[in-house]
């Protein structure tokens, strides 16, 4: 896997200014690594798949997933395929939602938001180059991966990511673009950077940004920044429905006021 896949994934390589560093501890690092194989998983993984995302040998693999095994962090898929991560991942994702600082002030704007849209409504959380939905109220349809806690998508082609992305120092914008993967979801994502660019000012004229099929085909979404303590852009709000009931126009001037009065209340705090 390349290096730009492994961002985008999630998965962190140990660069050599880590190394060198006397507080960080190598083997912790890797056992991370390992765990964040599964996140562009479709099936099990077995130790040798393992290896090749992580950029390791198969026999330090190996050892570390025993040991993740051993503390209960990966399981033995149940049809000996492969390795999948672990029962006890989900207790440190409650210790995340319930701990975060940002999710804890976001959530009565959100659960409001959401009655007064009748559609869904998510919490995305910056994570480098992608956003992670770390709440997700759903509406009556919903597609298997938009139901779940977790998932990932790029900030390039994405609502909440081009609203975070809008918040941004120009220097910082171009970075994004040029690091990121830049890959079709859809016929209809936007790869670019000149576009892309065009979308990042939209949403900065506006206050908000619309992304429409760009990830999934069929939905329109919009999305709005929230800041963190430091007044940087952290995380994002957004409102997704489907172009079925709604045109991109209609959408966004049915949901850009409920979305931005969201995104006000959560950054008064």
């Amino acid at each position: 896997m390349r290096d730009i896949d492994r961002v985008e994934y999630g998965v962190r390589p140990v660069s050599d200014a880590d190394e060198q560093s006397p507080l960080f501890v190598s083997a912790i690092a890797r056992a991370m690594q390992v765990l964040s194989a599964f996140h562009g998983a479709s099936k099990p993984l077995t130790l040798n798949e393992i290896a090749e995302i992580c950029g390791m040998g198969k026999s330090t693999v190996q050892r570390i997933v025993h040991t993740l095994r051993q503390q209960g962090y990966v399981e033995r898929d149940p049809n000996d395929r492969g390795y999948v991560p672990g029962i006890r991942i989900l207790d440190h994702t409650l210790d995340y939602l319930r701990l975060n600082s940002v999710i804890v002030r976001a959530l009565p704007s959100l659960l409001e938001l959401r009655r007064d849209a009748s559609e869904r409504v998510d919490l995305s959380v910056r994570d480098d180059l992608r956003l992670v939905y770390a709440l997700r109220l759903q509406s009556k349809r919903e597609a298997f991966f938009a139901t779940l806690i977790g998932n990932s998508v790029p900030l390039y082609c994405t609502s909440g990511g081009r609203a975070i992305m809008a918040q941004l120092h120009d220097d910082e914008v171009d970075e994004i673009i040029q690091r990121s993967r830049r890959r079709q979801f859809t016929p209809r994502t936007i790869t670019d950077p000149k576009a892309i660019w065009e979308k990042v000012s939209e949403a900065r004229e506006n206050g908000y940004a619309l992304a429409s099929e760009e990830v999934l085909q069929g939905e329109v979404a919009i999305g709005a920044a929230i800041r963190g303590p430091d007044g940087r852009p952290v995380a994002a709000i957004h409102v997704g429905g489907s172009l079925s009931e709604w045109s991109n126009e209609s959408f966004a001037a049915h949901f850009a006021p409920l979305v931005l009065s969201a995104a006000g209340s959560i950054n008064r705090f």
